[in-house]
């Protein structure tokens, strides 16, 4: 019965939207993803894929509570018109902004977590590993959003991937932008911009550009 009430009070318009528009019926009908009333579904046009068992609320959009943010106030933006694929549970908290263009994919590893009002703009791919933890004002664009071409027409700033490895933890207000790699089990220090391959795992990322600030660490929630 508890179970129940749960999957009721989360039967909102937005909610029962998104399941039945993505999803196969016999699918939709298990509300796999609970999606806060006040989240703006901006473009529905892309395709989502859920991996392995489903069960009410595996993903959440638009949910959670940090102190320092009204969450009344703080709309989840989902503008999707690729593909996005959640390989396990995921919470995308509020506030938190999904902007995939056509030709983009976002893969969300298993335990994905967003605290907070950050945002990803994908426009090629963005890949997150397993147990990844973003915090709040975190900015990840795969894309400068416009073009930039040489004297002889060609184009010169292309989107390029961002991959994230297995348990990342990235601090608040950093920035990634494309063609970032970030090594498995490393903390990313808030205030933090990556444009580029770092490898290394167990460490410490920080400054701008990102550099190791420590290594041989092991961090958990």
């Amino acid at each position: 019965m508890k179970r129940i009430l749960r999957i009721l009070s989360q039967l909102n318009l937005n909610t029962i939207r998104f399941n039945f528009r993505y999803l196969p019926f016999n699918q939709a009908i298990r509300f796999p993803v609970f999606v806060a009333k006040q989240v703006y579904l901006s473009n529905l046009q892309g395709e989502i894929k859920i991996e392995g068992h489903l069960w009410p609320g595996k993903v959440k959009i638009g949910y959670g509570e940090i102190g320092i943010f009204d969450k009344h106030k703080s709309r989840s933006i989902w503008q999707v018109a690729g593909k996005v694929i959640f390989k396990g549970a995921c919470n995308l908290g509020h506030g938190s902004k999904i902007s995939v263009g056509d030709h983009g994919e976002v893969i969300f590893g298993e335990d994905f977590s967003i605290t907070a009002e950050s945002s990803l703009v994908c426009y090629k791919k963005i890949a997150f590993g397993s147990g990844c933890v973003l915090s709040w004002n975190i900015l990840m664009m795969d894309t400068d959003l416009h073009s930039i071409r040489n004297a002889q027409g060609e184009l010169i700033n292309a989107p390029k991937e961002i991959i994230v490895g297995d348990h990342v933890w990235i601090g608040c207000r950093c920035t990634i932008l494309k063609g970032a790699t970030i090594g498995s089990n490393s903390v990313v220090a808030a205030g933090t911009t990556i444009n580029k391959t770092l490898l290394n795992e167990n460490v410490i990322l920080g400054g701008n550009p990102a550099r190791v600030l420590k290594e041989e660490v092991y961090w958990q929630v």
